[in-house]
């Protein structure tokens, strides 16, 4: 397997896990960056210490100072630089995303693709930080909300989408005039070394490369450091819902804002009226992609009991078709997960399930691979047909596992579509226009993204992301996502010669 293109990030030899500007010489213990394809180690960066954290802050910090006052369409050109810098390397980050979380190429190079994608939505934004206008019920005055950049944003990301989370958050961020301190997972550093690199030259120039702030460490030394520091008024972090709820308490406590994008338990309903064709297509890449490892990945499959037997022996038949291999090799469409704890969790899950009356339709086991990819974390995409909800059905497995069970109708698939704690992603296939419009009603899907006749995975950056529930409530990317990085404010002035009060209250002479 070539990795020319860790030589072409500068990540060959690349030992720093700090970024404050400047690549800082981090003393602590070496993390190694496994490919979990083959288990080889892709490179080693030192984790960074407390004190490291403090020059990060501290430069970013310093660096936001002079920032919030340029011009909003100006960062909107510098983020139109940084989008440019990205299509210019888009083959080289879209290949350390497959080797370092072994997503197949062409997803990694969809990643770095969202990544370009938000940068330009966020030059478009830039010119249109809008706020409002107010009448005022006091004479010879107007009122007025305008938003002001929040600060330094602490930026936490999970291993599944090493680039393309921060690039939401950063990118938004940078033109509300903000700076940024990210601790990506431990799991794909090597990836967020390299998005530093290519994406800070730009402000480098002048003198801006601390907005981009990197700190690679564990919880306990850089996490909750983070998590304590009141110079972040904004946490966002992407993970499963146990660290969330820590980031919530923690930043709560000391009444900061949060944004969280945790677990998925999502269902895709298929009525008797469904395309299957187009069904079929969409339950395979939304349940197989990344291996199972997306927030957005399809987890369960409602179908109605008329056509159960049938949708159930097609996906098995589909199922047998996928090739799973090396991510970076032509025609693999899915690869490892990301580590063996990953592996275990995964049997560990079908035992559990068949355990509750689940039944063993395909795969079920781990996938052994030859050559290079022999040592690689490699499992069989599974398919457990269940006669309706189980415990296990309850919980998110980041594996790929799917669970097909029978509903009456669209009414009692929403029922049990929404009977989860997580409320991410859900879909439904029908060709009946009303069971669509109930499904996307106030009484139908309960998640923060709901699709017809398309898959559960795969968000475009036009739209807000995100969930309810356990899923945490945060959104980001499109739509008006931008004002969780900026502080409102109402202002009010008076052009008159009185002092008239709100309510008309009077007091003194006036």
């Amino acid at each position: 397997m070539s990795q020319d293109f860790l030589t072409s990030l500068g990540l060959s030899g690349h030992t720093s896990g700090a970024f404050d500007g400047t690549w800082i010489q981090t003393s602590g213990a070496p993390l190694a960056s496994d490919n979990p394809a083959t288990g080889a180690v892709l490179g080693t960066v030192h984790d960074a210490s407390k004190a490291d954290y403090e020059k990060v802050m501290g430069a970013a910090h310093d660096a936001w100072l002079r920032w919030r006052e340029v011009p909003a369409p100006v960062r909107g050109e510098y983020v139109r630089r940084i989008g440019e810098k990205l299509r210019e390397r888009k083959d080289e980050l879209g290949r350390i995303v497959s080797a370092e979380c072994g997503k197949i190429l062409q997803e990694g190079l969809g990643e770095i693709q969202e990544c370009i994608d938000i940068a330009d939505f966020a030059v478009g934004l830039s010119r249109q930080l809008y706020g409002l206008t107010i009448a005022s019920e006091r004479p010879m005055h107007h009122m007025r909300e305008t938003w002001h950049p929040i600060g330094t944003v602490g930026i936490i990301t999970a291993f599944n989408f090493p680039a393309a989370v921060w690039a939401w958050n950063s990118m938004l961020s940078l033109v509300c005039g903000n700076a940024h301190v990210w601790k990506p997972s431990r799991k794909t550093p090597l990836t967020a070394v390299a998005m530093t690199k290519v994406c800070a030259e730009v402000l480098e120039e002048d003198g801006f490369g601390a907005l981009l702030g990197l700190i690679v460490g564990t919880d306990d030394e850089i996490g909750t450091t983070m998590l304590d520091d009141r110079r972040l008024p904004l946490i966002s972090a992407t993970g499963s819902v146990r660290m969330g709820k820590i980031v919530g308490q923690r930043v709560g406590a000391r009444l900061g804002r949060s944004l969280l994008e945790l677990g998925g338990n999502n269902a895709l309903t298929v009525l008797e009226d469904a395309d299957l064709d187009l069904a079929v297509r969409a339950i395979v890449f939304g349940a197989v992609g990344t291996a199972g490892q997306r927030c957005t990945t399809t987890r369960r499959v409602l179908v109605q009991r008329s056509i159960y037997d049938e949708l159930l022996q097609r996906l098995v038949k589909a199922y047998g078709s996928v090739t799973i291999g090396d991510p970076l090799a032509d025609g693999v469409l899915m690869g490892p997960l990301i580590d063996e704890g990953s592996v275990q969790a995964f049997e560990k899950a079908i035992v559990e399930a068949q355990s509750q009356g689940a039944r063993l339709m395909c795969g079920g086991a781990r996938h052994e691979a030859s050559g290079d990819c022999a040592g690689g974390h490699f499992v069989q995409p599974t398919i457990l047909a269940t006669d309706g909800p189980i415990p296990m059905t309850q919980e998110e497995t980041f594996a790929p596992i799917l669970y097909v069970m029978p509903v009456d109708d669209v009414e009692d698939a929403i029922r049990i579509q929404n009977d989860v704690p997580q409320g991410l992603s859900s879909a439904i296939f029908t060709m009946n226009v009303r069971h669509a419009e109930r499904f996307l009603s106030a009484v139908g899907s309960d998640c923060g993204i709901a699709n017809v006749n398309i898959g559960t995975s795969g968000a475009e950056i036009g739209g807000a992301f995100g969930g309810e529930k356990d899923t945490g409530g945060g959104r980001e990317s499109g739509s008006d996502s931008w004002k969780a990085y900026m502080r409102r404010q109402t202002s009010t002035v008076n052009w008159g010669t009185a002092l008239p009060l709100a309510q008309g209250i009077k007091f003194g002479d006036d």
